[in-house]
């Protein structure tokens, strides 16, 4: 089977990957891969800094992130958008060992020769979304819906009752 995508030079940021061929909307193109780490692990290495603003992390499960900085493939080169035409999809192992859960990157519409594949990233991190973060995880996908960066807003706490 052709491949329908390619990696190479992006107007969002740095490397992207862009449709060859035609995309089918709920087509799954490429898997997420890398190493399975676990999350302490990633905090105590050098790879999951929140303040870089670049990272290749995705995370896995409570248990396990892909670290597509070993052994990772093209699927790490997707930008994010705020209006994404891809969507990431959990797919959970039948076992009981969460190492083996693996994220496939699936077009939420059709996608033509020549478009870049952007999903949401959907960033959240414990720390405060201090404008300093806001920059560091700057978003330049240029949609007309663009929210300036990749975090996620925060879910505001449930009043206590």
């Amino acid at each position: 089977m052709p491949r329908k995508i390619i990696a190479r030079h992006s107007a969002i940021h740095g490397n992207g990957v862009f449709a060859v061929a035609p995309i089918a909307k709920g087509e799954r193109i490429v898997e997420y891969t890398g190493r399975r780490r676990t999350h302490d692990e990633v905090d105590a290495g050098d790879t999951g800094d929140a303040s870089s603003g670049h990272t290749f992390l995705f995370t896995l499960n409570d248990e396990y992130v892909i670290d597509a900085n070993y052994q990772g493939g093209v699927a790490r080169w997707i930008n994010h958008s705020c209006e994404p035409n891809c969507e990431a999809v959990l797919e959970e192992d039948e076992g009981d060992d969460r190492s083996k859960d693996r994220v496939f990157i699936e077009a939420s519409q059709d996608i033509e020769p020549g478009d870049e594949l952007v999903y949401n990233y959907g960033i959240t991190l414990a720390e405060a979304h201090t404008p300093r973060m806001k920059r560091i995880w700057a978003c330049y996908c240029g949609a007309d819906t663009c929210t300036g960066t990749m975090l996620q807003p925060k879910r505001k706490a449930k009043p206590k009752a």
